[in-house]
């Protein structure tokens, strides 16, 4: 009795932290590092003693906690705003990928989508074209027209992150059975996801559709492990159709030695992927997608860790933040090394294993790394042997610190504590699985 009173304690005490948490300003930091400090200490405690009874009920309370997060407007992302601004102008009719919200605030574009002033102090990236791929804008579009305000369009653009979650959960089950785990290691993969606190604030809580790429990526994974490589790469197409992240994952799945395979792959995850494309034709969009992401990788910078060594280096040296040439050199570095884990013959290593180490490359020379940026990588971390991706989803939280300074600042030494942990645990993981093969 005295057990089980514990356990029910820590599923209380947990779904109240994630009910404060769900409204705790990311301005608030010593309130939101303690609520994240105590959501961490019970998670790690639950993933420890659960056992399969235990598991059927942490699975539950995992549904619940992301429920808590669903009539709650997003406190620690204001991304949502820029979701409702173009669902708006595209269920108007008007092309999202054409026009930049400053230009068109004084129209009569704006009184006629709704596109108030209000709404537009909201957005982050008022200056930039919509980056978001057309298969979202669909849904944006879908959103604002059932959400008859911006709680209601808040909770239909959720929905499909919150599906997607217990999709992700049923599927992170299937392909540890498929890859030989045994059940006991089984139900701790599924749980290290489910119940990881940043998974569940930075996805259904702050409404980062990272979750919906995560269910359509492992549902990929999934098809091509069981060797049905049309559903694969169809799946692979959707995920990249909401998120581009996922084409750095395709070199992996390409069969060197059988050209044709491969090419009918690539050309059903092409078709598939572009298809929403035809919906917003025009030569315009090209061009202002690809300024806005190219303005992305040599302007916007955040809680980078290879990035930042360069950059005080090339301060030094030159004088000024060399963003502009040192973004571009560490995407080649990243490519390079994305091409390598995903073909090396000498590495002995799965599919999923590949797929961890090309996002890790991937994320180590990235300019901007926000803490939803590495759920992905919590997800692929689960199905192999590695934990430093859970490891590093525990010191994450730490970058909202920066947003309690007034002006926004981040502590670099906190950013350099992060990394150290985050380096220190996957080294001693390593070096410990080497001398273990």
């Amino acid at each position: 009795m005295r057990r089980w009173l514990l356990w029910g304690g820590g599923i209380v005490v947990s779904a109240v932290g994630y009910f404060f948490l769900f409204q705790t300003a990311r301005t608030d930091t010593v309130a939101l590092l303690g609520l994240w400090g105590t959501l961490f200490l019970l998670y790690g405690i639950a993933i420890h003693y659960q056992t399969t009874f235990q598991f059927k009920i942490l699975l539950g309370a995992a549904v619940v906690f992301r429920l808590l997060g669903m009539l709650h407007l997003p406190l620690l992302s204001d991304d949502v705003y820029r979701f409702i601004w173009d669902g708006r102008l595209l269920a108007q009719g008007y092309n999202p990928f054409l026009y930049l919200p400053k230009e068109i605030l004084a129209s009569g574009i704006t009184t006629q989508a709704g596109l108030t002033e209000v709404l537009f102090q909201k957005l982050n990236s008022p200056d930039y074209y919509t980056v978001y791929p057309p298969l979202l804008q669909g849904w944006f579009a879908v959103a604002a027209t059932l959400g008859t305000s911006e709680i209601a369009t808040v909770f239909w653009l959720r929905l499909p992150i919150f599906l997607g979650e217990i999709a992700t959960i049923w599927l992170l089950y299937q392909i540890l059975k498929l890859l030989g785990k045994d059940e006991a290691a089984t139900r701790r993969g599924v749980l290290l996801y489910a119940l990881n606190p940043l998974v569940i604030v930075e996805l259904t809580g702050n409404l980062h559709y990272e979750g919906l790429t995560i269910c359509f990526l492992l549902a990929g994974l999934f098809f091509y492990l069981k060797q049905k490589q049309t559903s694969s790469a169809t799946f692979l197409a959707l995920a990249a159709g909401v998120k581009l992240l996922p084409l750095i994952f395709i070199p992996a799945l390409l069969d060197r030695n059988d050209w044709k395979k491969s090419l009918k792959y690539l050309l059903t995850a092409g078709v598939v992927f572009g298809l929403p494309f035809l919906f917003f034709l025009d030569k315009a969009i090209i061009e202002n997608f690809s300024t806005s992401l190219d303005l992305y990788f040599r302007s916007f910078e955040f809680n980078a860790s290879l990035y930042y060594l360069l950059r005080e280096l090339g301060t030094w040296v030159m004088g000024y933040n060399p963003i502009a040439t040192i973004g571009p050199l560490l995407a080649l570095v990243s490519v390079s090394l994305i091409l390598f884990f995903s073909w090396s013959e000498k590495l002995k290593i799965n599919l999923p294993e590949r797929w961890l180490w090309v996002l890790t490359v991937y994320l180590l020379c990235a300019t901007t790394v926000h803490p939803w940026y590495v759920v992905p990588l919590v997800a692929l971390g689960t199905l192999t042997r590695f934990r430093f991706p859970v490891v590093w989803s525990v010191v994450l939280p730490l970058t909202y610190v920066a947003y309690g300074q007034m002006p926004f600042q981040e502590n670099l030494w906190l950013v350099a504590v992060e990394y150290l942990v985050v380096f220190g645990w996957m080294m001693w993981e390593i070096l410990r699985y080497k001398s273990a093969d």
